[in-house]
């Protein structure tokens, strides 16, 4: 069996250059998620990944209290689809090759962006949509996704992301939305240590109405 107290954590950060104008905020909403994420029960790992027309992996499983700070420097344009087709895939790989026991027994992939796709040259929305859909089926992962002045919940159906685990956040909102995150992020992990299954804990972590006002996105209909 998979290590129930383990949570894995991958983080993948646009840093095309439309981010200038929240890559403070942004750094400092990761450090408070950090911080936050130290002080949760149980063992979290964090990989870190950053893209704009190219990808970028920073690091990988570092153990939540070692995390360093965030270096972000906005540029180039947004291969979203590219990115995410690289992440999981390293993902998977890294995972697979663990022995059964030393595999976390969660596993979320966060995404944050503030634009939509332009860039990307060799991955496709449905190529996407059918990885995630896959990887949440057959083995249980969490996806989220932010999306800074978008429909958040729009993108994220067509990346086969559900609605409760997509959050439209406003530039001026970023710390709201990284607690948003985070606060997530705890109730996932706490239910999980907890004892609850993948369904039951992904359902207890939806981002709720008040996080989702927070953050500037409202609430999306159901």
């Amino acid at each position: 069996m998979t290590d129930a107290a383990l949570t894995h954590v991958y983080v993948l950060l646009d840093r095309s250059g439309s981010m200038s104008s929240i890559a403070d905020d942004t750094v400092g909403g990761f450090a408070s998620f950090v911080r936050d994420q130290r002080s949760v029960a149980g063992r979290c790992r964090l990989s870190l990944a950053q893209f704009d027309d190219s990808y970028e992996r920073v690091y990988s499983a570092v153990d939540i209290q070692d995390v360093p700070p965030l270096v972000l420097q906005p540029r180039g344009s947004t291969a979203l689809h590219d990115a995410m087709v690289r992440l999981i895939g390293e993902a998977g790989a890294g995972l697979s090759a663990l022995p059964e026991d030393k595999r976390p027994g969660t596993v979320l992939v966060a995404v944050l962006t503030d634009g939509h796709e332009n860039s990307s040259q060799e991955a496709t929305r449905p190529m996407v949509k059918a990885l995630v859909e896959r990887q949440q089926r057959e083995w249980g992962w969490q996806f989220t996704y932010l999306g800074a002045n978008q429909d958040a919940v729009l993108t994220a159906h067509g990346l086969g992301i559900r609605a409760e685990d997509a959050l439209t956040y406003a530039a001026g909102n970023v710390d709201a939305a990284f607690s948003g995150q985070s606060a997530k992020t705890r109730r996932l992990r706490e239910a999980r240590l907890a004892g609850a299954s993948m369904v039951e804990a992904a359902a207890a972590a939806a981002y709720t109405a008040e996080e989702r006002r927070a953050a500037g996105g409202g609430v999306p209909p159901r």
